[in-house]
Protein backbone atom coordinates (compact mmCIF):
# COMPACT_ATOMS: atom_id res chain seq x y z
CA UNK A 1 0.00 0.00 0.00
CA UNK A 2 2.97 2.34 0.47
CA UNK A 3 5.19 1.19 -2.40
CA UNK A 4 4.72 4.44 -4.32
CA UNK A 5 5.58 6.50 -1.24
CA UNK A 6 8.77 4.50 -0.65
CA UNK A 7 9.89 4.67 -4.27
CA UNK A 8 9.20 8.39 -4.63
CA UNK A 9 10.92 9.10 -1.33
CA UNK A 10 14.07 7.29 -2.46
CA UNK A 11 14.04 9.24 -5.73
CA UNK A 12 14.02 12.54 -3.84
CA UNK A 13 16.90 11.79 -1.48
CA UNK A 14 19.72 12.62 -3.90
CA UNK A 15 18.27 15.92 -5.15
CA UNK A 16 17.32 16.92 -1.60
CA UNK A 17 20.87 16.38 -0.34
CA UNK A 18 22.38 18.28 -3.26
CA UNK A 19 20.04 21.23 -2.87
CA UNK A 20 20.51 21.24 0.89
CA UNK A 21 24.24 21.60 0.30
CA UNK A 22 23.56 24.56 -1.98
CA UNK A 23 21.21 26.17 0.54
CA UNK A 24 23.72 25.60 3.35
CA UNK A 25 26.48 27.30 1.36
CA UNK A 26 24.19 30.22 0.48
CA UNK A 27 23.11 30.55 4.11
CA UNK A 28 26.72 30.51 5.31
CA UNK A 29 27.65 33.16 2.75
CA UNK A 30 24.79 35.41 3.86
CA UNK A 31 25.71 35.04 7.52
CA UNK A 32 29.33 35.87 6.70
CA UNK A 33 28.31 39.35 5.54
CA UNK A 34 26.38 40.10 8.75
CA UNK A 35 29.23 41.98 10.50
CA UNK A 36 29.60 44.31 7.51
CA UNK A 37 25.84 44.64 7.16
CA UNK A 38 25.49 45.38 10.86
CA UNK A 39 27.85 48.33 10.60
CA UNK A 40 25.93 49.82 7.70
CA UNK A 41 22.40 48.80 8.76
CA UNK A 42 20.99 52.26 9.37
CA UNK A 43 22.41 53.59 6.11
CA UNK A 44 20.96 50.67 4.17
CA UNK A 45 17.51 51.08 5.73
CA UNK A 46 17.52 54.75 4.75
CA UNK A 47 18.71 53.93 1.23
CA UNK A 48 15.98 51.38 0.48
CA UNK A 49 12.55 52.75 -0.50
CA UNK A 50 9.62 51.64 1.66
CA UNK A 51 8.24 49.16 -0.86
CA UNK A 52 11.57 47.31 -1.02
CA UNK A 53 11.80 47.22 2.76
CA UNK A 54 8.35 45.62 2.80
CA UNK A 55 9.14 43.26 -0.05
CA UNK A 56 12.26 41.83 1.59
CA UNK A 57 11.08 42.17 5.20
CA UNK A 58 14.08 44.31 6.10
CA UNK A 59 13.81 45.49 9.69
CA UNK A 60 16.30 45.82 12.54
CA UNK A 61 19.08 44.60 10.30
CA UNK A 62 21.66 45.50 12.95
CA UNK A 63 20.44 42.57 15.07
CA UNK A 64 21.04 38.91 14.28
CA UNK A 65 17.28 38.26 14.57
CA UNK A 66 16.38 41.01 12.12
CA UNK A 67 19.16 40.04 9.73
CA UNK A 68 18.29 36.34 9.81
CA UNK A 69 14.54 36.81 9.49
CA UNK A 70 14.58 39.69 7.00
CA UNK A 71 17.57 38.75 4.87
CA UNK A 72 18.38 35.05 5.14
CA UNK A 73 14.95 33.45 5.52
CA UNK A 74 13.04 36.01 3.46
CA UNK A 75 15.09 34.90 0.46
CA UNK A 76 16.23 31.33 1.03
CA UNK A 77 13.09 30.01 2.69
CA UNK A 78 10.23 32.20 1.51
CA UNK A 79 11.45 32.31 -2.11
CA UNK A 80 14.02 29.65 -3.04
CA UNK A 81 12.76 26.72 -0.97
CA UNK A 82 9.12 27.55 -1.77
CA UNK A 83 9.91 27.68 -5.48
CA UNK A 84 11.60 24.28 -5.23
CA UNK A 85 8.54 22.67 -3.62
CA UNK A 86 6.25 24.12 -6.28
CA UNK A 87 8.62 22.99 -9.04
CA UNK A 88 9.15 19.48 -7.63
CA UNK A 89 5.47 18.79 -6.98
CA UNK A 90 4.54 20.01 -10.46
CA UNK A 91 6.43 17.03 -11.88
CA UNK A 92 4.99 14.36 -9.60
CA UNK A 93 2.03 13.42 -11.80
CA UNK A 94 2.73 15.12 -15.14
CA UNK A 95 6.15 13.48 -15.36
CA UNK A 96 4.74 9.96 -15.02
CA UNK A 97 1.95 10.65 -17.49
CA UNK A 98 4.41 12.01 -20.05
CA UNK A 99 6.73 8.99 -19.78
CA UNK A 100 3.80 6.53 -19.64
CA UNK A 101 4.89 5.28 -16.22
CA UNK A 102 1.47 6.20 -14.93
CA UNK A 103 -0.12 3.53 -17.15
CA UNK A 104 2.08 0.90 -15.52
CA UNK A 105 1.33 2.23 -12.04
CA UNK A 106 -2.42 2.20 -12.55
CA UNK A 107 -2.29 -1.33 -13.98
CA UNK A 108 -1.67 -2.44 -10.40
CA UNK A 109 -4.38 -2.65 -7.76
CA UNK A 110 -3.98 0.97 -6.63
CA UNK A 111 -6.48 3.81 -6.75
CA UNK A 112 -5.78 7.14 -8.35
CA UNK A 113 -6.44 8.85 -5.04
CA UNK A 114 -3.70 6.77 -3.43
CA UNK A 115 -1.26 7.61 -6.22
CA UNK A 116 -1.71 11.36 -5.73
CA UNK A 117 -1.55 11.21 -1.94
CA UNK A 118 1.51 8.96 -1.81
CA UNK A 119 3.41 11.06 -4.33
CA UNK A 120 2.59 14.25 -2.45
CA UNK A 121 3.54 12.64 0.86
CA UNK A 122 6.99 11.80 -0.53
CA UNK A 123 7.85 15.50 -0.19
CA UNK A 124 8.58 14.76 3.47
CA UNK A 125 12.12 13.98 2.32
CA UNK A 126 13.14 17.48 1.16
CA UNK A 127 11.00 18.98 3.91
CA UNK A 128 13.02 17.18 6.57
CA UNK A 129 16.44 17.48 4.95
CA UNK A 130 16.10 21.21 4.18
CA UNK A 131 14.89 22.02 7.69
CA UNK A 132 17.67 20.12 9.43
CA UNK A 133 20.41 21.43 7.15
CA UNK A 134 19.50 25.11 7.15
CA UNK A 135 18.50 25.23 10.82
CA UNK A 136 21.81 23.68 11.86
CA UNK A 137 23.75 26.05 9.62
CA UNK A 138 22.04 29.13 11.05
CA UNK A 139 22.67 28.04 14.65
CA UNK A 140 26.34 27.21 14.04
CA UNK A 141 26.86 30.35 11.96
CA UNK A 142 25.36 32.59 14.64
CA UNK A 143 27.61 31.02 17.27
CA UNK A 144 30.69 31.57 15.11
CA UNK A 145 29.72 35.25 14.79
CA UNK A 146 29.46 35.55 18.56
CA UNK A 147 25.67 35.92 18.38
CA UNK A 148 22.84 33.81 19.74
CA UNK A 149 19.35 33.02 18.49
CA UNK A 150 16.41 31.91 20.59
CA UNK A 151 16.12 28.14 19.96
CA UNK A 152 12.36 28.21 20.59
CA UNK A 153 11.79 31.00 18.08
CA UNK A 154 13.99 29.27 15.52
CA UNK A 155 12.16 25.98 16.00
CA UNK A 156 8.80 27.71 15.60
CA UNK A 157 10.06 29.50 12.50
CA UNK A 158 10.75 26.16 10.85
CA UNK A 159 7.61 24.44 12.13
CA UNK A 160 5.36 27.25 10.95
CA UNK A 161 7.04 27.16 7.55
CA UNK A 162 5.76 23.63 6.91
CA UNK A 163 2.16 24.68 6.10
CA UNK A 164 3.50 27.47 3.87
CA UNK A 165 5.72 25.11 1.90
CA UNK A 166 2.89 22.58 1.58
CA UNK A 167 0.69 25.26 0.03
CA UNK A 168 3.41 25.99 -2.53
CA UNK A 169 3.69 22.25 -3.18
CA UNK A 170 -0.10 22.06 -3.49
CA UNK A 171 -0.03 24.71 -6.20
CA UNK A 172 2.46 22.63 -8.14
CA UNK A 173 0.42 19.47 -7.60
CA UNK A 174 -2.71 21.04 -9.09
CA UNK A 175 -0.76 22.17 -12.14
CA UNK A 176 0.76 18.69 -12.40
CA UNK A 177 -2.66 17.08 -12.91
CA UNK A 178 -4.03 19.88 -15.10
CA UNK A 179 -1.19 20.36 -17.59
CA UNK A 180 0.08 17.60 -19.86
CA UNK A 181 3.68 18.74 -20.31
CA UNK A 182 5.88 18.39 -17.24
CA UNK A 183 8.10 21.29 -18.25
CA UNK A 184 5.13 23.61 -18.66
CA UNK A 185 3.69 22.55 -15.31
CA UNK A 186 6.99 23.10 -13.49
CA UNK A 187 7.78 26.48 -15.04
CA UNK A 188 4.21 27.68 -14.42
CA UNK A 189 4.35 26.57 -10.77
CA UNK A 190 7.73 28.22 -10.27
CA UNK A 191 6.58 31.45 -11.86
CA UNK A 192 3.27 31.52 -10.00
CA UNK A 193 4.89 31.19 -6.56
CA UNK A 194 7.39 33.91 -7.44
CA UNK A 195 4.65 36.25 -8.68
CA UNK A 196 2.64 35.64 -5.50
CA UNK A 197 5.69 36.60 -3.46
CA UNK A 198 6.09 39.82 -5.43
CA UNK A 199 2.38 40.61 -5.14
CA UNK A 200 2.39 40.15 -1.36
CA UNK A 201 5.43 42.36 -0.84
CA UNK A 202 4.23 45.15 -3.11
CA UNK A 203 0.64 45.10 -1.86
CA UNK A 204 1.78 46.24 1.59
CA UNK A 205 2.90 49.57 0.15
CA UNK A 206 0.23 50.21 -2.50
CA UNK A 207 -2.95 51.88 -1.31
CA UNK A 208 -6.16 49.90 -1.75
CA UNK A 209 -4.30 46.76 -2.78
CA UNK A 210 -3.77 45.22 0.64
CA UNK A 211 -6.44 42.64 -0.17
CA UNK A 212 -4.20 41.23 -2.92
CA UNK A 213 -1.59 40.26 -0.36
CA UNK A 214 -4.20 38.42 1.69
CA UNK A 215 -4.70 36.06 -1.25
CA UNK A 216 -1.07 34.91 -1.23
CA UNK A 217 0.46 32.21 0.98
CA UNK A 218 3.41 34.49 1.77
CA UNK A 219 1.02 36.79 3.65
CA UNK A 220 0.53 34.10 6.30
CA UNK A 221 4.18 33.35 7.01
CA UNK A 222 6.50 36.07 8.34
CA UNK A 223 9.97 34.95 9.51
CA UNK A 224 10.88 38.43 10.72
CA UNK A 225 7.87 38.66 13.04
CA UNK A 226 8.68 35.25 14.51
CA UNK A 227 12.31 36.08 15.29
CA UNK A 228 11.95 39.74 16.26
CA UNK A 229 8.75 39.71 18.32
CA UNK A 230 8.16 35.97 18.83
CA UNK A 231 4.83 36.37 17.09
CA UNK A 232 3.65 32.83 16.42
CA UNK A 233 0.70 33.28 14.08
CA UNK A 234 -1.01 29.95 14.73
CA UNK A 235 -4.25 31.04 13.07
CA UNK A 236 -2.33 31.95 9.92
CA UNK A 237 -0.71 28.51 10.00
CA UNK A 238 -4.18 26.97 10.32
CA UNK A 239 -5.31 28.91 7.24
CA UNK A 240 -2.32 27.59 5.31
CA UNK A 241 -3.03 24.01 6.43
CA UNK A 242 -6.62 24.27 5.20
CA UNK A 243 -5.42 25.76 1.93
CA UNK A 244 -2.89 22.97 1.41
CA UNK A 245 -5.52 20.33 2.11
CA UNK A 246 -7.88 22.05 -0.31
CA UNK A 247 -5.28 22.10 -3.07
CA UNK A 248 -4.45 18.43 -2.57
CA UNK A 249 -8.16 17.55 -2.59
CA UNK A 250 -8.66 19.56 -5.78
CA UNK A 251 -5.70 17.90 -7.48
CA UNK A 252 -6.97 14.46 -6.43
CA UNK A 253 -10.46 15.17 -7.76
CA UNK A 254 -9.12 16.41 -11.09
CA UNK A 255 -6.80 13.44 -11.51
CA UNK A 256 -9.53 10.92 -10.68
CA UNK A 257 -11.79 12.38 -13.36
CA UNK A 258 -9.29 13.12 -16.12
CA UNK A 259 -8.54 10.84 -19.05
CA UNK A 260 -4.86 9.97 -19.33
Amino acid sequence: MTAILRNESRRLIRSSLILTGAFVLLTAFMLAVFPAMQAEAEMLEEAFPDYLLGLFGLADMHTIEGFTGGYVYSLIWVVFVAVYFAYASAGLIAGDIRTRRMDLTLSNPVSRESVVLQKFASLWVPLLVFNVGVLGTVFVGAQMLGESLDPVAMTMLHLLSVPYLLVCAGIGLVLSVVLDRVGTAQVTALGLVFVLWLAEGLSENVTNFEWVGALTPQHYYDPSAILLTEEYALFDAFVLVLTALGLVALATLIFVRRDI
